[in-house]
């Protein structure tokens, strides 16, 4: 009987350690080893109460011959003792050697000076064989030998019940040698029961194992016997839930690398243009205010053509302003020569900006993302959610409040812009590109984005982007909110 080995798995390297493990015992090993162990604890038992009987047995028959003999010699004895002719000593003892053996005893006739006279001759059944001694000294019965006395002779009956237990031995050593063939077979028997019964789990175990190196598609039959078919339709089941979750999975890394893509192309299309406005448009606007400067200088006695130039000079300043601003919005805040810029200086710096060109809007900061620089993708997305809020709250809102607020947290960074405005207005066609790029950038770092309307009325942008953990163990103490 061998062990069942499981299927073969590919090699990993977790598992390099586990290779010296010796094997388990297979189950249908383990099962008709507890079954024959079983059957011959009662095995053992009822020779135990067959033993126990037969001793009882034994005690009782040697006792019953035990009283006939000491009667026979009893009378014997008196015919002896009382001067009878017929019943001299040595008539006695020719009649005791003519009798021979008494059944299970052994008797000795002795005269006044102990000189063994008579000794009964042993049994001749089973001559030369005896139980062992162990055996025998537990079953033999502890009755004492009887002296009796028969003129100046001494008869003595001492029981031996050596034969009986010798019949006893034999009996118990053929039962012994055919329990054990019985516990042999009922261990075959089990082992190839069982076999048969469990023969169904190699292709269950072959499953797993194909399940285990990826092929989700694998599915057992659903037949056989009901512990067995619930087991396949449990397993069937797991396989549809893995196989479902492996394809979602997948689309979800697609989904994520596309927005990924977009998000870096976005990146790069505002690079490009930040570059062209401080390249060109940035340097036209300030040829386009030195001319404008020097028409003035030059026009002094022309008060029509100097205030002319005046107004294009405070127009180009204005566009100068305007571009530094889309400046800030579209360039992030990059990494400098001494420690990198924090997300906290980031959105102030950019706040401060804002609010100067909107005066009008009151505006309140919360900002308790930490002194640390976090991720160059965290930061720039939190940054690109303030300002595209910031960007929809002058555009759309109508609000004359708004608060900007970063909270930090062990797992994860929060970004929430809420202001007093109309709220969320239904927009015909497809959402604004400023929300899909938001709702992209934060899907590819695998956050959550909530727009919604509080119960007081205006509109309130939340977003949750998860923190590598070793940028969570710098993180500051929670802030209360």
């Amino acid at each position: 009987m061998t062990d069942v080995a499981c299927p073969a798995q590919a090699p990993h390297p977790a598992n390099a350690a586990d290779r010296h493990v010796p094997r388990q015992r297979s189950l249908r090993l383990r099962i008709s080893l507890v079954l024959t162990a079983l059957a011959a604890v009662f095995v053992l038992a009822g020779a135990a109460l067959w033993v126990r009987d037969a001793r009882v047995a034994i005690v009782e028959e040697i006792t019953a011959a035990h009283r006939v003999a000491a009667q026979w010699l009893g009378v014997s004895a008196r015919g002896t003792s009382s001067g009878d002719p017929a019943w001299s000593e040595a008539r006695l003892l020719a009649h005791l050697a003519a009798v021979g053996r008494i059944r299970a005893h052994q008797l000795e006739a002795r005269d006044a000076a102990g000189t063994l006279l008579y000794r009964s001759p042993p049994s001749t059944y089973k001559a030369g064989h005896d139980a062992p001694a162990w055996f025998a000294r537990w079953l033999t019965p502890a009755l004492p030998p009887l002296h009796i006395g028969a003129g100046s002779l001494t008869l003595s009956l001492q029981p031996d019940a050596s034969r009986a237990i010798v019949d006893l031995w034999d009996d118990l050593s053929a039962a012994a040698a055919r329990a054990l063939l019985a516990l042999a077979g009922l261990f075959a028997g089990c082992w190839l029961a069982l076999d048969r019964a469990l023969r169904p789990l190699d292709s269950v175990m072959a499953a797993l194992d194909r399940t285990g190196r990826g092929r989700f598609d694998t599915r057992l039959p659903e037949h056989g016997p009901s512990e067995l078919a619930c087991l396949a339709r449990a397993f069937n089941g797991m396989a549809a839930r893995l196989d479902e979750a492996v394809a979602e999975n997948v689309r979800l890394s697609h989904a994520q690398a596309v927005a990924q893509t977009l998000t870096e192309r976005l990146e790069a299309d505002r690079r490009a243009i930040a570059r062209e406005l401080h390249d060109e448009l940035g340097q036209s606007i300030t040829a386009v205010a030195a001319l404008a400067g020097a028409i003035v200088q030059r026009s002094s006695t022309e008060p029509a053509i100097r205030q002319s130039a005046e107004v294009i000079r405070d127009v180009a300043s204005r566009m100068h302003d305007d571009v530094r601003a889309l400046l800030t919005r579209l360039r992030p805040p990059m990494p400098g020569p001494a420690p990198r810029q924090s997300l906290d200086d980031a959105v102030a710096g950019y706040l401060a900006v804002w609010q100067e060109r909107h005066p009008g809007i009151q505006l309140a900061t919360e900002l308790f993302a930490g002194p640390q620089a976090l991720p160059d993708d965290v930061t720039l997305a939190a940054l690109r959610v303030v300002q595209e809020s910031c960007t929809n709250i002058v555009r759309h809102a109508q609000a004359d409040k708004a608060r900007v607020r970063l909270l930090r947290s062990d797992a994860a960074l929060t970004v929430e812009i809420a202001d007093n405005g109309r709220g969320i207005q239904p927009a015909a066609g497809q959402p604004g590109f400023g929300l899909t790029g938001m709702r992209e950038r934060i899907d590819a770092l695998g956050g959550s984005l909530e727009i919604g309307s509080p119960a007081g009325g205006g509109t309130r942008i939340r977003a949750s982007l998860p923190l590598p953990p070793t940028t969570a163990t710098q993180a500051p103490e929670s802030v209360a909110s």
